[in-house]
């Protein structure tokens, strides 16, 4: 059954490789990102709605769900797939770039999962786009593991709230995506780069999505880990 899909982070990555995957799979996609030219252009080719969308705003998530609702009439799936991954080691103390993926990998979790649970009638499904950094911690990557850690923790909670509700964590392994470019810190920088050396293409995680979102309505696909058969 086609269901209306809002995304955020889709302009690029893994937000937008799911859009097209659902697109084609025939669902309703509405796309969310800040580089609302690259979100022109991919609604256009794929035949989707859009609206700008600053994750870090609840006014600004509450907005863009609005504008899905008002376009399609219902919101049936929520990816919550916008993050940041500026690595470095913690005595860097680049203490900015942790508030940054604070207010981006979680807080616009919570802002998105805020503004669609009222939109939800007698079901809804949340997907919410963690890391394997949740589950293994690795070198220059404490904080930005600590954030993916927390999206699973709200995640399981907010799945034993309601019976109606579908919750689903996907956690990427190494993944082609814009992430390694907030990187500013060198040492952090050539450890990625070496690590990324065998990542999987974004439409890899659509893929893991669209499975999780095509199952009978009485099916909770609760998590996907997703990563490259070279990775240890």
């Amino acid at each position: 059954m086609s269901k209306v899909v809002v995304i955020s982070g889709a302009s690029s990555g893994i937000g937008e490789a799911t859009a097209r995957v659902l697109a084609a799979a025939g669902h309703q996609v509405f796309l969310g990102a800040r580089r609302e030219d690259r979100l022109a252009a991919l609604a256009s080719e794929i035949g989707a709605g859009y609206a700008p969308l600053d994750v870090t705003s609840r006014e600004s998530f509450q907005s863009f769900v609005d504008a899905a609702a008002d376009r399609y009439g219902r919101v049936d799936v929520l990816v919550n797939n916008a993050g940041v991954m500026p690595l470095s080691l913690m005595s860097s103390l680049k203490v900015d770039e942790w508030d940054r993926m604070v207010d981006v990998n979680i807080k616009g979790v919570l802002n998105g999962i805020a503004a669609v649970l009222p939109r939800f009638v007698g079901g809804g499904h949340v997907v919410n786009v963690a890391s394997i950094g949740a589950h293994v911690v690795t070198p220059t990557a404490a904080v930005y593991c600590a954030t993916k850690y927390a999206v699973r923790a709200l995640s399981e909670g907010l799945r034993q709230e309601r019976d109606d509700l579908r919750v689903t964590v996907i956690s990427p392994g190494v993944t082609e995506s814009e992430l390694a470019g907030t990187i500013t810190e060198d040492f952090a920088a050539s450890f990625i780069e070496e690590y990324r050396k065998v990542a999987l293409p974004a439409a890899a995680i659509g893929d893991a999505i669209a499975y999780a979102i095509s199952q009978p309505e009485s099916v909770d696909v609760n998590e996907i880990v997703v990563r490259p058969v070279a990775t240890r």
